[in-house]
């Protein structure tokens, strides 16, 4: 067991520090996803989470975007093969990932890999069980909302047409299915990094002090 003395002022302006008995180890699991289209900030709020938790001492992996190392098409010119090759390397790299760290950050969750899928190809009663279930192994799932046009990377597309299809029909999945998420601002950008680290660190450590 570690122990971490956690200072923060609270964001509503109430200038709190708590102390947190913070557990790393095997008894303290976390797998957190970061959900939304592409071209938001999703790799930036990822690696900027992974940061501040390391600098605390927590033991992490990150599970980076899949469709990048995809050796087939994928955006607009993406196929059930494409889509079905992402979405089973991601739950492939989440095993192993969650098999050897306590903490794993994912930079996308399953379900945004099953919207592509749905949007080229429609909806998959084989692969809906599956995605159904595998939902239920993160222990936060963060929205990441649309604050202007995907910038060009060489790879994403940078239609904001698409963009937002795909932000649309993530946000009818999440409500369809009932799923809980932690769901950031458009117009206070500046404190996502600050509201994640929050929720994070309140699910690893528990209050024990409360200081004014």
């Amino acid at each position: 067991m570690a122990w971490w003395l956690g200072r923060r002022k609270n964001q509503r302006g109430l200038g709190r520090t708590k102390l947190y008995n913070l557990v790393v180890g095997d008894t303290t699991r976390m797998k957190i996803a970061f959900i939304g289209t592409h071209g938001v900030g999703k790799t930036t709020l990822c690696y900027g989470l992974a940061a501040r938790l390391k600098a605390r001492d927590v033991v992490l992996d990150i599970v980076h975007e899949v469709a990048r190392r995809c050796p087939l098409p994928i955006n607009r010119e993406t196929s059930l093969a494409a889509q079905s090759w992402i979405l089973h390397t991601q739950l492939a790299e989440e095993l192993v990932a969650a098999a050897r760290y306590p903490v794993v950050l994912c930079d996308r969750s399953v379900l945004d890999n099953y919207v592509y899928m749905l949007l080229s190809a429609g909806r998959q009663p084989a692969l809906e069980t599956l995605v159904e279930s595998w939902m239920s192994t993160y222990d936060l799932l963060v929205t990441v909302p649309i604050t202007g046009a995907p910038n060009p990377d060489g790879l994403r597309a940078t239609d904001p047409e698409f963009q937002g299809a795909v932000a649309e029909r993530l946000m009818r999945e999440l409500d369809r299915r009932r799923l809980p998420a932690l769901r950031l601002d458009a117009d206070h950008r500046d404190r996502w990094l600050d509201e994640v680290e929050h929720e994070a660190l309140s699910r690893l450590a528990s209050p024990q002090l409360a200081l004014l």
